[in-house]
């Protein structure tokens, strides 16, 4: 079986032409990356990522042929400098210090500029998730004591997501002792 990154020859020709066929209904990248993973059980980030790992295969003769007559390109992606990030987290932490929710702080920040607000708020997400330390440092040198309200949303799910696995795992040894038990008693009776 011939592969290109992963996918059967056949797999990539079924998204690409998945993908130009959704592009040209007016259907969004991230729509059609969630609903072909999907239809194909695969992660809408799985697809997203072979999507473009595919696009930049173009020295591939297979993959030049599949994407024959179909205006698929990736963009180049351009990642947050240190200036860029340290700019944006203080100016959310800033427009935080006045009130201001985190999504209406990277709005302001944007200019009104949609992709960039995407951007900057994926990034901010990141910062979050990879870096908490970092944010929490500047809310506090900021006066803002309060835990960011993702950060801190997260950190719920994953405390009760804790507990209902810790309580699964009680209630199960718990059936299990009562089961012995009524062996044990049943054993006794006869």
């Amino acid at each position: 079986m011939n592969k290109i990154n992963g996918y059967t020859e056949e797999e990539a020709t079924g998204l690409i032409e998945y993908i130009y066929e959704g592009k040209n209904a007016g259907k969004t990248l991230s729509y059609l990356f969630e609903t072909y993973g999907q239809e194909h059980s695969r992660a809408k980030g799985s697809v997203r990522n072979y999507y473009y790992a595919f696009l930049k295969k173009k020295d591939d003769s297979r993959v030049s042929r599949i994407l024959e007559g179909k205006d698929l390109r990736a963009g180049t992606i351009r990642p947050f400098t240190e200036e860029e990030t340290q700019s944006l987290l203080e100016k959310v932490i800033e427009g935080r210090r006045r009130g201001l929710s985190v999504r209406r702080a990277i709005f302001e920040a944007s200019g009104g500029d949609e992709k960039l607000m995407l951007r900057m708020q994926n990034k901010y997400r990141n910062l979050l998730k990879k870096q908490p330390e970092r944010v929490e440092k500047a809310a506090k040198e900021a006066g803002i004591p309060n835990i960011d309200p993702f950060l801190k949303r997260r950190l719920e799910r994953e405390i009760d997501a804790l507990y209902a696995r810790i309580a699964e795992d009680l209630r199960r040894e718990n059936e299990a002792l009562r089961a012995e038990l009524e062996k044990l008693r049943s054993g006794k009776d006869e």
